[in-house]
């Protein structure tokens, strides 16, 4: 197959050298400087390149802030029946764009990034394949996915928003209060530590993923909840309640146990 990659980062370079030894791969990339350490690829700065290789199948791995841009630049270079792609975190629009386009489509998340996952090892990491889309296409990433022995999990876009919204959000922003509240530690504790290399990862992110994520309408009601928790929290400090902070250690050692 003829696989056009767009944006050759960390996910892009890493797409490349998964597909480029069973298919035809190439590559655009504005920045030049990207290209050098891609390899067994074609690669592209131009559009009438695109237009020129006929790709069936075309991967949008710019960074989120560019994902429907992107789309739309290419678009009038691709076959008519190219299927056309994305992996972003954040599905937001891309719906209701998708069915615009006339192109048959294929939405897919792999939630592991290159921040904290190692990309040798995925079998504890999940993709999220969108069921709303080309079927063709579905298959394809399906059979990708399982060869990387990834945990597959096929959502509709709104299903896809609200698990971002809880398995994203959550852990953001605890790490943005920690790291709002926290202080510099000339001796700091492992539990510190630990905390300290997660935040450092998520700040690494770009700051429009990170918006994205917490602009989702579904983080709202994941935000208040933790809000709730720390008003319970902070009443059995106060109170300096040993009866409640027990009760309270069990309701969350029982949430990590189910």
């Amino acid at each position: 197959m003829r696989i056009l990659i767009m944006g050759a980062g960390k996910m892009g370079s890493f797409f490349i050298d998964l597909l480029s030894f069973e298919h035809e791969v190439a590559v655009y990339e504005k920045d030049p400087k990207r290209l050098r350490f891609t390899y067994n690829c074609q690669r592209f700065t131009s559009m009438e390149e695109i237009r020129d290789f006929k790709p069936e199948l075309m991967i949008n791995a710019v960074t989120v802030k560019y994902t429907i841009a992107a789309f739309k630049e290419v678009l009038p270079f691709l076959p008519e029946d190219c299927i056309i792609s994305d992996i972003s975190s954040v599905k937001t629009n891309l719906k209701d764009f998708y069915e615009q386009t006339g192109h048959p489509y294929i939405s897919t998340h792999p939630m592991f990034g290159p921040t904290f996952a190692n990309l040798n090892q995925l079998s504890e990491e999940n993709a999220i394949i969108i069921s709303e889309g080309d079927y063709m296409g579905r298959i394809f990433f399906k059979d990708l996915y399982q060869k990387l022995d990834l945990n597959i999990y096929e959502y509709t876009f709104e299903e896809h928003d609200k698990t971002v919204a809880y398995s994203l959000s959550i852990p953001f922003v605890s790490t943005f209060v920690f790291t709002a509240v926290m202080k510099h530690q000339d001796a700091p504790g492992t539990t510190f530590k630990r905390h300290m290399k997660i935040a450092k990862g998520v700040l690494s992110e770009d700051d429009y993923l990170l918006q994205e994520i917490l602009f989702n309408p579904y983080t709202h009601d994941q935000v208040s909840q933790i809000r709730t928790e720390l008003k319970e929290l902070l009443e059995i400090i106060d109170n300096k309640d040993s009866k409640g902070m027990k009760a309270y250690l069990s309701k969350i050692r029982k949430n990590i146990n189910d």
